[in-house]
């Protein structure tokens, strides 16, 4: 891995890139632009830029009203007001319209830790995933978090991408690509495997080396797309190893583990573990401090690792 980057400065990057692309890519954001990235895009294109002020609810109507028109919205706010606040206008008018909204969820998970709760997004790939017609993209990177906006941008239909705010180790060269529907497999195994997304690829990279020395090795699946999902990388690694682990910095119930046990259960029944936040809210801190609180870090899911294969 390399140099530490901000995933939202790949959010910025992807959205001029979109914007090079197509002249019909605009941005909305609620009087964030500053802090997730989207002030580029209207400095290079201020007639395509559109700041609603602090109404996330008015930002998607009005996005949606673009989308009629043919053109292609991004919605940009935290993704703790997009998945609340305006979760009842996404809902209705987007998904329910099948409308080509896309909606950029920024500081998601712990990645705003002194924040507080209030602003920490743990809940969000849940409430999105559940939406019909939605897809949701957690980059593990800001390379991928580029590439993510690319693949939106390109997609015919709603898409909600989680990213942070915090620096994470670069994972992915500039250029990448991703393909909605499609996960990425860092490494290969025979014990286990871990499904990760968003800042938590990082950590199960680092996990890696610990398991060797502890004799396990490892598939490790990011999960770039949590849905749709990339049904036969999972089912084909979970036959392979018959246990799976998964870790994101979201509650444990609801967002990628959820998506994973669905899947599983009834394709290809195994053990599996959810590393997540317990059903509590966040709290105060540097996002390495609130990790650690929560143990979502490379030797915790190295531990959590060595007690499923102990148990087996």
């Amino acid at each position: 891995m390399g140099r530490m980057r901000p995933t939202r400065e790949g959010y910025s990057e992807g959205l001029l890139a979109a914007g090079w692309e197509s002249p019909l890519v605009v941005v909305l954001d609620a009087d964030l632009a500053s802090s997730i990235g989207s002030e580029g895009f209207g400095q290079v294109f201020p007639d395509r830029y559109f700041n609603v002020g602090i109404s996330e609810q008015d930002m998607i109507g009005e996005a949606a009203g673009l989308a009629l028109a043919g053109l292609i919205p991004f919605a940009s706010t935290y993704g703790v007001f997009a998945a609340g606040r305006a979760w009842d206008q996404i809902r209705t008018t987007v998904c329910h319209n099948n409308l080509n909204v896309k909606i950029g969820g920024a500081h998601g998970g712990v990645s705003v830790g002194p924040d507080g709760a209030t602003h920490q997004a743990l809940e969000d790939l849940a409430i999105m995933r559940v939406l019909p017609g939605m897809s949701v993209l957690f980059p593990a990177d800001a390379s991928q978090t580029k590439a993510c906006v690319l693949a939106a941008s390109r997609h015919q239909g709603p898409v909600y991408i989680r990213f942070g705010r915090n620096p994470v180790p670069e994972i992915y060269p500039e250029g990448c690509s991703v393909e909605i529907g499609k996960a990425d497999l860092l490494s290969e195994g025979r014990h286990l495997t871990i499904v990760a997304g968003g800042v938590m690829v990082s950590e199960a990279l680092d996990a890696l080396p610990l398991l060797v020395s502890r004799g396990m090795t490892a598939d490790l699946i990011n999960m770039v797309s949590v849905k749709p999902m990339d049904e036969d990388m999972l089912v084909s690694s979970a036959k392979k190893t018959g246990h799976v682990l998964v870790a994101e910095d979201h509650q444990d119930s609801g967002g990628l583990g959820g998506a994973v046990c669905e899947l599983l259960c009834s394709r290809c029944p195994v053990p599996v573990e959810r590393m997540g936040v317990p059903g509590v809210f966040g709290q105060s801190g540097s996002p390495e401090e609130v990790r650690e609180s929560f143990d979502l870090t490379a030797s915790g899911i190295s531990r959590m690792a060595r007690k499923m294969l102990e148990r087996s």
